[in-house]
């Protein structure tokens, strides 16, 4: 018995592990973009929307994401509170509308509207007075 509690605890570990270094590399790709126009509509490469500029990083680390800020709230099973974000998670705001990545160091890195660029904000203030739900992609 012992051991099969182990061998969870073991695969918890490498699932948790694995989940951290794709979000590192989501990250990576998403601060590779920083100063790319905001686009209603675009994913990528050189120009996103909130939604376009996550699925993009995260495909690019590995991970499916669905494509609207509702569908991702939806198919992502972990719901994280705002107090226990980790970097890679998804925060959302204006009622569900709207999306960013959490890159930790309570930052923030999104394509924010029309006119704007991709760019790190801090998760103090809009983001957080904002919040709707946040969400942990999973591996």
């Amino acid at each position: 018995m012992a051991l099969m509690a182990e061998a969870s605890a073991s695969m918890k570990a490498t699932k948790s592990a694995l989940q951290q270094a794709k979000a590192k590399r989501a990250i990576e790709v998403a601060t590779d973009h920083l100063g790319d126009p905001y686009v209603w509509g675009a994913t990528g490469p050189a120009a996103f929307d909130c939604s376009g500029l996550v699925q993009f990083a995260w495909r690019k680390a590995g991970i499916t994401l669905p494509r609207t800020t509702w569908s991702m709230i939806s198919a992502v099973r972990k719901k994280v509170s705002l107090a226990h974000l980790k970097p890679g998670d998804l925060i959302f705001t204006d009622g569900g509308g709207h999306v960013g990545m959490y890159i930790g160091h309570d930052k923030v890195i999104a394509a924010p509207h029309t006119g704007a660029v991709v760019r790190i904000d801090s998760l103090s203030g809009y983001w957080s007075s904002g919040f709707f739900a946040a969400v942990r992609p999973e591996v």
